[in-house]
């Protein structure tokens, strides 16, 4: 069984830690990966400094160890829409709670902002994510992207 775990907004001294589940949980993924969307998805050293400062970062705690097991970002992208990004859980704790509660604290947070709709991206390889996200009400908006020189699968949510 997990270690209990809580849900709190991130703080600065976080990054290396998000970082650090971001490339443990998209690993296995990378061969599936272009290079440039690879580092795009686990992020930089400059590039979590930039995502800290335009989005509301949420971490997964263990209660006991102050370890970070999971993140996820989001934002208002309008005044009525808002984004996930970056939705990460260590592979030691896939099949847990974390991501649905990592999950519920973002759609939480955009609620609050009076957010009526959430959109995320995704790609093709991820289709534990892509179930978990149609687990979750999401659905496939028709939106397809090119996320460097892959097809970038746009899935949306209505929350009212």
């Amino acid at each position: 069984m997990p270690a209990p775990f809580t849900i709190r907004p991130a703080l600065e001294a976080d990054a290396v830690a998000i970082l650090n589940c971001l490339a443990d949980a998209f690993e296995p993924y990378r061969n599936s990966y272009t290079a440039e969307a690879f580092l795009d998805t686990v992020l930089s050293a400059e590039t979590i400094k930039h995502r800290m400062k335009n989005m509301k970062i949420f971490v997964a705690e263990v209660q006991t160890s102050g370890a970070i097991i999971g993140t996820v970002a989001c934002n208002l992208v309008s005044r009525e829409e808002g984004h996930l990004r970056g939705m990460a859980v260590l592979s030691s704790y896939r099949g847990s709670e974390v991501a649905q509660h990592l999950l519920e604290t973002a759609e939480a947070e955009l609620r609050a902002q009076k957010c009526i709709r959430i959109t995320l991206d995704t790609t093709e390889p991820l289709t534990r994510a892509i179930n978990f996200y149609r687990r979750n009400g999401f659905r496939l908006s028709g939106r397809v992207t090119d996320f460097f020189g892959m097809p970038l699968y746009e899935y949306t949510k209505d929350l009212k």
